[in-house]
């Protein structure tokens, strides 16, 4: 047992893990309903949907960073360095995505950003435009080595297993969605988002059971531990 999995992370982990459930499920149905509202799928999604999943996506990152967080107190002393490294690709992946979406959330409405001839191709997402590059960034590359990174920690039990399996296949989805921007076809990416939508939200329902079942360190044990 880490000494690094308190009761406070332990909460922390089934909190963040049942929020990204949440939000990604609210996602993935906000989603579902913009594209049946399309008259042709070449349409891009209109409001209210639109806003609900910028407002959603934003909401979503905090949590998908605490729960790594919470993986890396959880993780055994010699998977540390591993654990350590989905975070800190994990907090990337939040800035990046983060500030794609607010940017495009708020300053893309404003009429002295909407009146730019060339708006499409900075902040879009119709491809090609710098803010899908940045976003395809975001989830392709380093939400994948998130996840790649995080797999290793968890081995033993079978449900520790089905975590490590399902991180490796969400990850190297999330890598597959890079084939559209080499193709130019970015009907491939929906295999990336079938990893970080998907697949990851069993990752963390997944989380959140591993987490309640396991027992934090008490603070009387820290202090008892010579290594703590």
């Amino acid at each position: 047992m880490t000494p690094d999995f308190t009761a406070t992370a332990r909460r922390l982990g089934i909190a963040s893990a049942v929020s990204v459930v949440v939000l990604q499920l609210a996602y993935a149905v906000t989603l579902v309903l913009g594209f049946l509202s399309l008259e042709s799928p070449e349409q891009p999604i209109g409001e209210p949907m639109f806003t609900v999943l910028e407002v959603l996506i934003l909401a979503m990152m905090p949590a998908m960073v605490a729960l790594m967080v919470v993986v890396h107190a959880w993780a055994p002393p010699r998977a540390k360095t591993m654990s350590l490294t989905s975070v800190v690709f994990m907090a990337i992946l939040a800035g990046v995505t983060s500030s794609v979406h607010f940017v495009i959330l708020t300053l893309s409405r404003q009429p002295e950003f909407a009146e730019l001839s060339q708006l499409s191709l900075f902040a879009s997402f119709e491809w090609p435009s710098v803010a899908y590059a940045l976003d395809i960034l975001a989830w392709d590359v380093f939400f994948a080595l998130s996840m790649l990174f995080a797999a290793p920690v968890f081995s033993g039990s079978r449900l520790a297993t089905s975590i490590r399996v399902l991180m490796i296949v969400s990850g190297v989805l999330a890598l597959a969605g890079l084939s559209g921007v080499v193709t130019g076809d970015m009907s491939l990416r929906n295999i990336g988002i079938v990893g970080y939508l998907g697949v990851f939200l069993v990752v963390a329902a997944l989380l959140a059971v591993l987490f309640y079942r396991t027992k934090p360190v008490t603070a009387s044990a820290n202090r008892a531990d010579p290594s703590a």
